[in-house]
């Protein structure tokens, strides 16, 4: 037969107060906070277009970045702004294909100035081939209803500018998305949004509407190849959120003598918050001097 030995009582209150104390601490110390569930995760790609040589190394690198982080998170597709192709040439648009068709995911690409120095019609050719399948395209303009926001894809109408025709096409799609709120895929924003090169942008008076529709969330825009670290590439005017991307392979603004290639992921939430990261290629984490969060408009 097996006898247990009692304990002294000292023992016992000992054991007490340790019980205590860690239900204590535990009281006190906050569980963490559960992180809110994501409703859409998309990579965005800046200008290109590449000169003297249509050579695409940092295009590749950001691709490669891409899949890898695809590869340890949500990311549903990744959006071009257009300016991929100097001068809209075959031999430019020959040597970007393979970087593209690389990656993983669909890609959703706008002209830009650039190439409409050729045709929307060599434009869709190769934006198809680009995707082989993962995505389709027959017009330059297009609208994507990605469940907690409509992405509408305003290529110009011609370089970076939009006739009447253009600006209407673009609030219809805006109006019709609502109460849902949109995100505007534009090569430019309109002039003055940026004041390191404010004449530079869309000129047509009538996209002032577009921007004062109640659910039009954001701008998203390249054009101007800015240094992130040196402008002021996010914020918001009026109740509208402009978000510039940076180009891959060429730095213009505020000058030429630094050129740091970098990419942009925007995350919406559930509860309706929009994050955007910022992330230098060949760095996994992103940039946190560059991070940048807004509110969803809500639907009144």
């Amino acid at each position: 037969m097996i006898r247990f030995r009692p304990k002294p009582l000292r023992y016992l209150i000992a054991a007490a107060q340790l019980v205590v104390l860690s239900l204590v601490a535990a009281c006190a110390t906050p569980a963490p906070a559960a992180e809110e569930t994501v409703a859409l995760r998309f990579a965005v790609l800046g200008d290109a277009e590449p000169k003297p040589l249509a050579e695409f190394p940092n295009m590749a690198a950001a691709v490669a970045d891409v899949n890898a982080l695809a590869s340890r998170e949500r990311i549903d597709f990744v959006v071009g702004v257009g300016d991929i192709a100097h001068k809209g040439t075959l031999l430019q648009y020959e040597a970007a294909t393979p970087v593209l068709q690389a990656l993983m995911l669909p890609f959703y690409p706008i002209m830009g100035n650039e190439e409409f120095n050729e045709t929307e019609e060599r434009f869709l050719e190769f934006a198809n081939r680009w995707n082989e399948g993962k995505a389709t395209f027959d017009s330059r303009r297009y609208v994507q209803d990605e469940g907690p926001v409509v992405m509408v894809y305003a290529s110009p109408d011609f370089s970076r500018q939009f006739n009447d025709e253009g600006v209407a096409w673009v609030l219809e799609q805006v109006k019709a998305a609502a109460p849902k709120p949109v995100f505007l895929i534009v090569h430019g924003a309109q002039v003055g949004v940026y004041p390191e090169n404010a004449e530079k942008g869309i000129e047509n008076p009538a996209f002032a509407e577009v921007v004062a529709q109640p659910n039009l969330a954001a701008v998203i825009s390249g054009d101007l190849h800015m240094d992130m670290d040196r402008v002021d590439h996010s914020k918001q005017i009026g109740e509208v959120h402009y978000l510039h991307i940076p180009a891959l392979e060429r730095t213009k603004i505020p000058d030429e003598t630094r050129h740091t290639p970098m990419y942009r992921v925007f995350t919406v939430s559930e509860g309706g918050e929009a994050t955007v990261d910022t992330y230098e290629v060949g760095n996994p984490a992103a940039l946190e001097r560059h991070a940048y969060s807004f509110d969803l408009p809500v639907a009144e």
